[in-house]
């Protein structure tokens, strides 16, 4: 399965702004063949806009926005993960919505842990548990930004079946770890594959980093955008690699949970 990631800046607080570059990225994507287009945290509205435009531009999981997004799908033949602030009663919800290829809503997760005053003041903690969705033939997980440096929370998609870990993200500075030896490692650790969709440029007062990346099940770049600059980055998923590396890499199978149960408690 070809996977696309795209990274950009974002128009911030445009909502219609940004649902025309998801659609330009899709026609870009679709024309490199992809199955999946993954794009950036909160996109939609963007991030760093503070609480109260956020709860403005939060809506519905099957609102206008989210019906804008599953008509580009439909018209590209391309499922699209991205970011968004998701409204459901008083709550508001840093969410990433996965639209299949014929415009269907698959899979839809909140952000579980919340990264500073950014997600705190703005945002409810979500309480998913391992969302997967299927494509293609493959198990697709879903994490957002701050979730995927928890390696409980990749690892608990491993277990559940995930063949594919996506993660839209906001990462910035000083964390270029995250995206150039976090990000590896789990999928490494994991057997998975790992897409990070990053953000670039400027939003407010944060800079961000760049550097999206596809990664291997081995912890390898399949493909990786530069520090600076919009980029869409491409990648074929091979099963042969997956089934590869989960045979030369055997934590899963190793684990012995028992020693483990104490790290559950608070």
């Amino acid at each position: 399965m070809k996977v696309s990631v795209y990274q950009g800046p974002g128009a911030a607080g445009d909502v219609a702004a940004n649902v025309a570059t998801i659609a330009s990225a899709a026609e870009r994507a679709a024309g490199d063949d992809a199955r999946l287009l993954i794009v950036p945290e909160m996109f939609l509205s963007g991030y760093n806009i503070g609480p109260a435009a956020i709860a403005e531009r939060a809506e519905a999981s099957d609102g206008a926005a989210a019906s804008a997004v599953a008509e580009i799908a439909a018209r590209h033949g391309l499922a699209i993960l991205y970011g968004y602030p998701e409204r459901a009663g008083d709550a508001v919800y840093n969410a990433a919505q996965l639209i299949a290829r014929d415009g269907t809503r698959l899979a839809n997760y909140r952000k579980t842990h919340l990264f500073s005053d950014i997600d705190h003041n703005a945002f409810s903690p979500g309480d998913d548990n391992a969302v997967l969705a299927g494509l293609d033939g493959w198990r697709v997980g879903i994490l957002i930004c701050y979730d995927v440096e928890f390696p409980e929370n990749v690892r608990r998609l491993a277990l559940a079946g995930a063949d594919f870990v996506a993660v839209p993200t906001a990462l910035m500075p000083p964390y270029d770890f995250v995206a150039t030896h976090l990000v590896p490692a789990r999928a490494f650790e994991n057997g998975v594959f790992v897409a990070y969709a990053n953000r670039c440029g400027g939003e407010g007062d944060l800079d961000y980093l760049g550097r999206s990346c596809i990664v291997g099940p081995h912890g390898r770049d399949l493909a990786r955008a530069p520090a600076a600059g919009e980029a869409l980055i491409t990648a074929e998923l091979e099963r042969a690699l997956l089934d590869e590396w989960r045979g030369v890499n055997t934590y899963l199978a190793d684990r012995e949970p028992a020693l483990y149960a104490a790290l559950a408690r608070d």
